[in-house]
């Protein structure tokens, strides 16, 4: 048997103990709170893996402001060169130390420009739907990585 094997197999004993401990625990009022690849990893004081995935996310973008301690990050304006007549600025905050849908927050603000000054535009609920979805989903990939090794 290859060490890899190994691996998988104790991996895979891992995760079913960790699928029963759940299912047992779904008669109580308490959330279940252990988790193989620790879904509140907070070495940074927010969950690492919404951290990771709001930071990548938002890369496109030049940071003003990421506070690991409090979770938020915070985007200088930015404006596609394909559209230069618009610009937006992004705020992430991680709201939960758990891999949580509600954990994750996304703000956008948008202006374009008219006449050689930036006037505030609405931002389409979508859009920022859009980006915590992505973000959601970058987290929990890492989180598959994790668990995989």
């Amino acid at each position: 048997m290859t060490a890899s094997s190994t691996t998988t197999r104790i991996a895979r004993a891992a995760i079913a103990v960790a699928a029963i401990a759940t299912l047992a625990a779904c008669g109580g009022r308490d959330r279940p709170k252990a988790d193989l690849a620790a879904a509140n990893v907070t070495t940074i004081g927010v969950n690492s893996y919404l951290w990771r995935a709001a930071l990548e996310t938002v890369s496109f973008a030049p940071l003003l402001q990421a506070d690991s301690s409090g979770g938020v990050i915070v985007t200088d304006w930015y404006s596609n060169p394909q559209n230069p007549g618009e610009r937006v600025k992004v705020t992430v905050s991680i709201l939960d130390q758990d891999l949580r849908a509600d954990a994750i927050r996304v703000a956008a603000s948008r202006e374009v420009n008219q006449n050689g000054s930036w006037v505030d535009a609405p931002v389409q609920a979508a859009t920022v739907q859009k980006l915590e979805d992505i973000i959601l989903t970058k987290a929990r990939e890492l989180r598959r990585q994790a668990i995989a090794g």
